[in-house]
This record gives C-alpha cells, sequence and structure tokens, in this order.
C-alpha cells in the first residue's frame, strides 16, 4: 500500500474550507498525500490574494507544499451571482460537479499510478454527500468532516426522532411546542428554536434530511473538529464519531484559504496594549449586521472607553457609515481592520474578551486563547454554541435584543462589564484552554489517537 492519498471537497464557504485546510494540513504533516478542491470561483479569488506573496519557485496550483494540492470544478453560477444565497449555490453545485468528479479522479489516479498513490479516501463537509456515491461507485472510502460541533451533528442526525416525538414539525423543522428539551439528564435546557436548522427554511430543511441519510449511509467515520472533553454528550450517542480536533487546531496559523488578506498590523498593535485590556469583535466571514446596529455597536465601543480590535470585512465599511465623529474619537483606542489572523489575536495576552458570532471555528479557537465570549449569533448552529458557550461550559454571557430587535449601545457596555468584572468566567476560561491545549499537545490524547487511528483506517 502507498502513500494515503485523500480527495477533499468541501463546500465552498468560508467555514468549511477554513477547517478542511486544517484538516489537510494535519494529514501533511502525517505524511499523507491531499488533493483540494475548490470551486473555480474561490480558487482564483485565493490565488489571486496570494500571487504577490508566492515565491517564485512555488507553482500555483501547488502553493502548499508537495503533499497538498489544489484543483477546481466551476460551481455553476457566473462571477457575478450571489454566493451568499445558500441555497442557489447548493443546488448549482449539485447540477454542475458530480459529473464531472470521475474525470478528475481517473485523471489523478492515472497520474499517481505509478507511485501506488491512488486516491485512498474521500473527505467531504456536509452539503457534498454527492461526491461519497462518485467515491462509492469507484470502490474509494468516504468520511464526512463536520465543519460545526459534534453536538449539531447528532441534533441533525436525530431530526426524525424530534418530528416522531413532536418536538418539531416535519416540513419546516421549525418547533411545535414551547416547552424546552434536554439533551441529557445532567445538562441545562435548551430552547427547539435554537435547533441549527431553524433559521434555514423548508427547501434546506429537506436536503439537510437526505445530506445526513447520505452520510449515514456512505461516510464511514463523521470526523468532528472538537475535543471529546467539550461535547461528551455527542459522543455517546454515536461510535461514528470521532473528535479529532487537537490535531487541526495545531496545524497552523495561518490560513491560506482565506478571501480576504489578514491584516498583520493588529499584532503589532496588540504588543503595544496592556494585558487582558482589548475587546475582540469579530462577526466571521457570513453575518452582516444592518446600519442601525452597525451604528449601536460603533457607539457601544465608543461607551467603554476600552481599546478595541473591531473587524469590519471589505466591503461591509462601504455599506455602512459610521456614527459622527466616531474615528476621531476612538483614534487612540480602536483599530478596525478588514480581516484579522484569528487565530494569533485570540492567543495574544492583550485580548480581554472576544465579541462573537459564535461560528464553530470562532468558538472553538477561543476556547483555545482562553478568552471569555459575548455571544452574538446570527443563524444556524450559531445558537447551539452559544447555548453550550453560557449554559455548559458558561464561559461567557450572552446579549439580549431590544424589542425592535436591535441590541443596544448600552446592553453592550454593560455585558462587557460584566462579562470583565466576573473572575470565575475567566477561571472557567482558562480551565478549557488547558483541557484544549491538552488535546494538541499530549502524544497520547485522545484526538490524537483518534486522528492516526482514521489514518490507518484509509490504508487497511
Amino acid at each position: 500500500m502507498g502513500i494515503p492519498h485523500f480527495l477533499v471537497i468541501p463546500f465552498p464557504t468560508q467555514g468549511h474550507l477554513n477547517p478542511s485546510m486544517q484538516f489537510s494540513h494535519a494529514l501533511a504533516k502525517n505524511g499523507c498525500n491531499i488533493t483540494f478542491l475548490s470551486t473555480e470561483f474561490n480558487h482564483n479569488k485565493v490565488l489571486m490574494l496570494k500571487a504577490a506573496a508566492a515565491s517564485s519557485d512555488h507553482h500555483q496550483d501547488n502553493l502548499l507544499g508537495s503533499k497538498i494540492k489544489l484543483v477546481s470544478f466551476p460551481d455553476g453560477l457566473d462571477p457575478e451571482d450571489e454566493r451568499r444565497d445558500l441555497q442557489k449555490l447548493l443546488f448549482s453545485i449539485r447540477n454542475t460537479m458530480p459529473s464531472r468528479l470521475p474525470k478528475l479522479i481517473h485523471e489523478i489516479n492515472a497520474l499517481e499510478g505509478n507511485n501506488n498513490n491512488y486516491i485512498t479516501c474521500i473527505v467531504v463537509t456536509i452539503n457534498m454527500g454527492w461526491a461519497f456515491e462518485v467515491g462509492s461507485s469507484l470502490g474509494i472510502k468516504g468520511a464526512l468532516l463536520w465543519p460545526a460541533s459534534a453536538t449539531s451533528l447528532t441534533l441533525c442526525d436525530s431530526i426524525h426522532s424530534f418530528i416522531d416525538d413532536g418536538v418539531v414539525d416535519s416540513e419546516y423543522g421549525l418547533p411545535v411546542k414551547t416547552q424546552k428539551i434536554q439533551l441529557s439528564p445532567d445538562m441545562p435546557l435548551m430552547d427547539p428554536k435554537d435547533l441549527p436548522w431553524c433559521s434555514l427554511g423548508k427547501v434546506y430543511f429537506e436536503h439537510l434530511k437526505q445530506e445526513i441519510k447520505t452520510c449515514k449511509l456512505s461516510a464511514q467515520w463523521w470526523l468532528c473538529n472538537t475535543v471529546y472533553e467539550l461535547e461528551p454528550v455527542a459522543f455517546s450517542s454515536s461510535p461514528k464519531l470521532l473528535p479529532i480536533g487537537g490535531p487541526m487546531l495545531t496545524s497552523s496559523d495561518h490560513n491560506p484559504t482565506s478571501f480576504w488578506e489578514e491584516d498583520k498590523t493588529c499584532l503589532h498593535w496588540l504588543d503595544q496594549q496592556p494585558s487582558q485590556s482589548v475587546i475582540y469583535v469579530s462577526f466571521g466571514s457570513w453575518s452582516l449586521l444592518d446600519q442601525n446596529q452597525f451604528t449601536e455597536l460603533a457607539l457601544g465601543l465608543q461607551l467603554l472607553n476600552m481599546p478595541f480590535l473591531w473587524v469590519v470585512r471589505p466591503g461591509n465599511d462601504e455599506k455602512h457609515a459610521y456614527p459622527d465623529g466616531f474615528m476621531g474619537c476612538i483614534s487612540n483606542k480602536g483599530k478596525i481592520v478588514g480581516w484579522a489572523p484569528q487565530k494569533m489575536v485570540l492567543k495574544h495576552h492583550a485580548i480581554a474578551c472576544f465579541i462573537s458570532h459564535c461560528g464553530w471555528n470562532s468558538t472553538v479557537e477561543g476556547l483555545h486563547g482562553g478568552v471569555p465570549f459575548l455571544c452574538w449569533p446570527f443563524r444556524n448552529d450559531q445558537f447551539v454554541n452559544k447555548f453550550f458557550i453560557c449554559e455548559v461550559w458558561k464561559a461567557g454571557l450572552g446579549l439580549h435584543k431590544h424589542e425592535n430587535g436591535v441590541i443596544s449601545r448600552d446592553e453592550i457596555k454593560k455585558k462587557v462589564e460584566q462579562l470583565l468584572g466576573c473572575e470565575d468566567i475567566k477561571a472557567r476560561c482558562l480551565k478549557w484552554k488547558e483541557i484544549v491545549m491538552e488535546s494538541m499537545e499530549k502524544e497520547d490524547s485522545q484526538s490524537i489517537r483518534n486522528f492516526q487511528n482514521f489514518i490507518k483506517w484509509t490504508k487497511e
């Protein structure tokens, strides 16, 4: 048997690409070969961003070294189409990419045949389950890389049980009752409106049910970017789930699949700030604030009169106007960047707290940094993550919306001050940091053993 060769196929959003590339780096560190399949739109976007930084001896389709090769397919959309429309993107990919995959696999295998380096396993994130059908027809193993929490995966896997028990309806997946649910006897009650599919609508709910069914039939392993100690209940529910978060967190602080250039000047700026003094604000790659909410956040940061680092993604600063006089008032206190090297930011001693959308990548990175959270979820699994941060791990606080649906500047100021004044939360954050660090650094940690056992399985 040659070196294991993985074909990694993430759904083309930043929240799927990041963990998929971390996973690929971890495989490469273990001597494996990886072909990383992106959409042409994203592939070109990333290559344009990296072209200036790429050294002359690196070919463009091989920027990450000999172990990771980048390839791409069209997603079926026109360049000017809105790829934030999840449903449109999803079904365009489904209609475009599956017919091309067998040819790509045959070409790769023909090229690598002399080295006995055939593709041994296809790894996909959710929404790309069609690739399992192609792989299965060619006798190739399959594994699901779940980009969210293990708990959100077990919730999705339990949809039919929720329907049978009358918790949600069968058409939209929305709560039928107002009563709360309990994921296990030793966990707090959870509001069923926070289930991860509730914000996505009927069409996606139907797709999700079918996608989970496909993964159950075709994916021998469900790999989760987490550690056992964070979510033991999820792992007790299914032997298929495999926590491999440790190796993924240690893969790289740099993100080669980012859609935006990281502004590393913020790290030098953080070096000039006192320890645990800076509020870090970032809502990830997808979430957007309307003008009213943008204004309230800006004024809340101004009211706090503390150093802050605020990520305002490129394009958003053109859509939103800062309050009159805001830039002058915060010129000595705040730094606003288009995109930040978040893993490095959250490990910096100057960070006091993290105002976050509670995406899973951000949640894990915040826990790794030992940083208290102020939770501001927008959609999907972010509400489940907020539930864990606030109610299970007790590593942060939630923000409450006014009756007009806006989180006010006074609420932001009050909750930041409450969070920074709570020594119990700070202590728990440091405890979770130790747990996550141990899963990364101990050679016999469960995450590392799981990862190595997964690689061995692909050789069998």
